[in-house]
C-alpha cells in the first residue's frame, strides 16, 4: 500500500491505495473536516464518531488502515472507499457534490483507449480512467467536428473537450442516482457513458473503441432501440431485491441526461420522448412545462410541446425530441465559451453578436421571446445550459436558435402561498440580469407581442395544477393563488410594453 496525500476544499485529506481491496481509501476526519470546511478537527473527530454510530451505510463502507498522522508516524486510522465519502457528503447535507466527484475522479488512472467521432467522423484520440472521465488525448483527426467551445484562437482546448464530456454525464444531484450506481458497484456516473458509447438523444457525438467494428448508424438511438432499465430504476420502477445486476442493460441515452430532478427517455409510438418528474412537495414543475408550452404556442413563440402523463398514480411532463439523426442542440453555454472577454458589452450583447456571427437567424427576437416568457412564468433557472441552438450534424451549418424547452423551475415551484408576491422587484433571474426587473428591460422590441391572446390563460394553468397533483383539493388556495399571480405577471408585462 502506498500512502497519498492531496487537498480537497482547501484542506488535506490523506488517502491510501489497497492492493488487497483494488480500491482508494480516504482518512475520514480528513474528509470531514473538509466537508464542513469551518469545523476543528477536534469537532470533526466529535462529529465522525456520532455519525459512525448512527448511520450503518458510512459503516459498511468503513474500515482501518495506517496512514501517516501530523507527527511522523503511521496509526491505524478510519478511511472510507468512495462509495463511503460520497455518503458521508449526503449525511452532512454538502451542496457541491459535482466538485467532490470529479476531487474522487482524479484517482484509479487506469485507461482505455477510444476515437471520439461525430456520426462517422474521426474527431480526436481519447483515453479514459478507470474513472470514466477523459485522461489523456491523442491525434486530432478533423478540428472542425470538434464539440463547439472546445477549439479557440490557440487550438485545441483539451480542458475544455475533459469538461464538455463530464458534462455529458449524469449530474451527480440527480434523484435517486446513487440508489442505481451502488448495486451496480459503480462509483461515478461519467462510468456509463462509456457503457453506451456516450451516445445522446442531443447530438451525434460519441466514443468508438480501438479494434472493433461499428458504425454510428447501427448503435445510435435515433434510430435504434435502446434499454429503459436506466430510466427505470431512476424512477423506482425496477426493485432490486431479486435482481440480477448482471441482468441490467446500461445501453441507454438516460446515461448521457442532464438535471438534478428525475428523468428517462421513452420510446412512444415510434417517437423518442423525454418523460420528467417534479420535486416534493407540489410536483409543480410538470405543470409549469405544460404552461409555458401554452403560452408560447398563444404568443407565436417557437416551443417544445409538453403534455402531463400518469404513471403508475404519478404525474410527468413529457416531451417529444426536438432534435433527430442530422440534427443536434448546442447549448448558449458553448457558444460563450467562443466569447472574447469585453468589460465593455453585456452578457447579453455578446451572446446576441456571437450567434449572429455563426450565421444563426433572428437571435435576437427569438432570445427576447424567452426572455418575455421567463419574465411572465418567473422562470428562476434559465441557465446557459438549458437554452441554444440547432446546427445541421452533417454540413455543421447553423439553423436556427433553439425552440424554448426546460421551463419548470417556475411560478413559485417550491414555494408556499404566502411567499409568491408577483409584484416584487426581487425575483431572481438567468442568464444575462439577476433580477426579472432588470432583465426584461433588455428587450427593446415587443412588436411581436400580443398579450391579449394570453386572455383566460390563468384558468387553462388552474386546470393543469389540478391534473398535476393526485388530491388537488389539498393545493386549492395555493393552486389560487398561482392562478391570480400569473393573470397578475401578464398585467405587469402589459405594464412595461406600454411604458
Amino acid at each position: 500500500m502506498a500512502n497519498k496525500k492531496d487537498e480537497f476544499n482547501g484542506k488535506s485529506i490523506r488517502s491510501v491505495w489497497s492492493s488487497e481491496k483494488s480500491e482508494w481509501f480516504f482518512a475520514a476526519l480528513d474528509v470531514l473536516s473538509a466537508l464542513a470546511e469551518q469545523a476543528s478537527y477536534n469537532q470533526a473527530r466529535k462529529n465522525w464518531n456520532t455519525l459512525k454510530a448512527r448511520h450503518s451505510q458510512l459503516s459498511s463502507n468503513c474500515g482501518q488502515l495506517k496512514l501517516t498522522a501530523a507527527d511522523g508516524k503511521s496509526y491505524n486510522t478510519d478511511v472510507l472507499n468512495k462509495a463511503g465519502v460520497l455518503a458521508l457528503a449526503a449525511q452532512q447535507k454538502y451542496a457541491n457534490l459535482d466538485a467532490l466527484v470529479e476531487w474522487l475522479a482524479a484517482f484509479d488512472k487506469a485507461g482505455k483507449e477510444y476515437v471520439l467521432k461525430h456520426k462517422d467522423v474521426d474527431v480526436v484520440e481519447v483515453e479514459l480512467d478507470s474513472t470514466g472521465v477523459i485522461s489523456a488525448f491523442g491525434q486530432v483527426f478533423c478540428e472542425a467536428h470538434l464539440p463547439v467551445g472546445t477549439v479557440g484562437k490557440t487550438g485545441v482546448d483539451y480542458t475544455c473537450i475533459k469538461d464538455w464530456w463530464k458534462g455529458r454525464a449524469i449530474p451527480a444531484s440527480r434523484e435517486g442516482l446513487r440508489d442505481l450506481l451502488d448495486p451496480l458497484n459503480i462509483s461515478f456516473p461519467q462510468q456509463l457513458l462509456d457503457k453506451s458509447f456516450g451516445l445522446s438523444l442531443s447530438d451525434q457525438y460519441w466514443i468508438f473503441p480501438r479494434n472493433v467494428d461499428l458504425r454510428w448508424a447501427d448503435i445510435n438511438f435515433f434510430y435504434n432501440p435502446f434499454s429503459e432499465d436506466v430510466g427505470n430504476l431512476l424512477f423506482r420502477k425496477l426493485d432490486w431485491e431479486g435482481l440480477d445486476a448482471s441482468a441490467i442493460s446500461l445501453f441507454s441515452p438516460d446515461n448521457t441526461s442532464d438535471g438534478v430532478l428525475k428523468k428517462k427517455w421513452k420510446i412512444i409510438d415510434g417517437k423518442r420522448c423525454l418523460i420528467k418528474g417534479g420535486s416534493k412537495p407540489f410536483n409543480q414543475e410538470v405543470a409549469n412545462e405544460v404552461l409555458a408550452a401554452r403560452i408560447c404556442k398563444r404568443l407565436g413563440i417557437p416551443f417544445v410541446d409538453y403534455r402531463l402523463m400518469n404513471i403508475d398514480g404519478e404525474c410527468y411532463s413529457v416531451c417529444e425530441d426536438f432534435i433527430n439523426g442530422d440534427t443536434e442542440l448546442v447549448t448558449a453555454w458553448h457558444i460563450k465559451q467562443r466569447i472574447k472577454k469585453d468589460n465593455n458589452t453585456s452578457d447579453y450583447e455578446s451572446l446576441i453578436a456571437a450567434a449572429e456571427d455563426l450565421g444563426i437567424p433572428d437571435v435576437r427576437r427569438r432570445i427576447d421571446m424567452m426572455l418575455t416568457l421567463d419574465y411572465i412564468i418567473v422562470n428562476t433557472d434559465r441557465h446557459y445550459n438549458n437554452f441554444g441552438f440547432v446546427r445541421d450534424a452533417n454540413t455543421l451549418e447553423w439553423l436556427s436558435v433553439a425552440p424554448v424547452y426546460d421551463s419548470g423551475t417556475s411560478m413559485w415551484c417550491k414555494e408556499f402561498a404566502a411567499n409568491m408576491n408577483p409584484a416584487s422587484i426581487q425575483i431572481e433571474s438567468k442568464p444575462f440580469r439577476t433580477k426579472h426587473d432588470k432583465q426584461i428591460k433588455l428587450v427593446k422590441d415587443f412588436a411581436w407581442l400580443n398579450l391579449d391572446a394570453l386572455d383566460g390563460i390563468e384558468d387553462e394553468f388552474a386546470d393543469i395544477l389540478a391534473q398535476s397533483v393526485s388530491d388537488p383539493s389539498l393545493l386549492a388556495d395555493r393552486n389560487k393563488k398561482l392562478r391570480l399571480s400569473l393573470r397578475a405577471r401578464i398585467e405587469l408585462l402589459r405594464g412595461i410594453v406600454n411604458k
